[in-house]
């Protein structure tokens, strides 16, 4: 059985001070709800995993937030180099040396900025030879959802990604299937088309890798993910979890999507 995981993308939000407090509450509203967090990929029924991927510039200070417990650390991307001269990005070292276990791959903004599926690609064999857990987004844009292109999007996009990745590597690495008509708009796939799509995307990936590798996977649900809407999208049998972002910001309505979860798993 998959463990369920809730994963917070703060996107260019909080300051350094602002993280640390942040940290501090999350783990104080999950201890007194008291939710079951898993500290590893693969926890007990009625577990769930949490990460929080924060600025790079505010990891430090989330980490030692967060030290010692089992919400985990993310960054919200990498370079698939693991140093060089390229000026403003970050090394997959480098996230590893702040306590990092995940990293965000491929979100449709850094797409709409030019990222491309080769990049990507590159980047997703990178962090996991580095032994980082890559959250890998797909998702189609509006004019192809309306063009009916939601499938073929989302399998190139999947099958670029996991293009040189072994099974075991593969298996270990997680997908958020995250419309971006969807990603705040305050507007959201319904629970049981969301699940159509990941369902496709389980296909897709056990078509290059194997039933067993497609089994194992981790696909989350990205797209105005909030408290109220939560419950309907775990309770279908293909989303494994969810990729929260503007939800994610306060520590409260955070907790209230991992308790959610929690409910859902056990």
């Amino acid at each position: 059985m998959r463990t369920p995981l809730i994963a917070a993308n703060w996107k260019m939000y909080k300051t350094t001070g602002e993280a640390a407090q942040y940290g501090r509450e999350l783990l104080e509203e999950l201890a007194a709800r008291r939710v079951s967090v898993t500290a590893g990929e693969q926890g007990q029924p009625g577990q769930v995993a949490v990460v929080v991927c924060p600025p790079f510039t505010a990891l430090a200070a989330l980490g030692s937030a967060l030290r010692g417990s089992p919400v985990a650390l993310g960054a919200q991307n990498m370079h698939w180099e693991s140093s060089g001269a390229y000026t403003g990005e970050i090394a997959a070292p480098m996230l590893l040396d702040l306590g990092c276990r995940y990293v965000i791959l491929g979100h449709s903004e850094r797409r709409q900025m030019g990222e491309t599926d080769e990049q990507v690609r590159r980047k997703v064999q990178a962090a996991a030879a580095a032994g980082l857990i890559p959250i890998v987004c797909v998702g189609e844009r509006i004019e192809e959802r309306r063009a009916g292109q939601t499938e073929s999007v989302v399998t190139r996009q999947v099958r670029a990604a996991f293009q040189n990745l072994d099974a075991a590597a593969a298996g270990r690495a997680v997908i958020a299937y995250e419309p971006v008509w969807a990603i705040g708009t305050g507007e959201h796939a319904s629970p049981e088309e969301a699940n159509r799509v990941i369902r496709l995307i389980r296909d897709t990936v056990a078509d290059m890798l194997g039933s067993e590798t497609a089994a194992a996977v981790r696909i989350l649900y990205g797209g105005s993910v909030k408290p109220d809407n939560i419950g309907p999208f775990m309770a279908q049998p293909e989303i494994d979890g969810a990729l929260v972002g503007g939800a994610s910001l306060d520590a409260k309505a955070f907790a209230d999507i991992i308790q959610q979860a929690e409910v859902n798993a056990a």
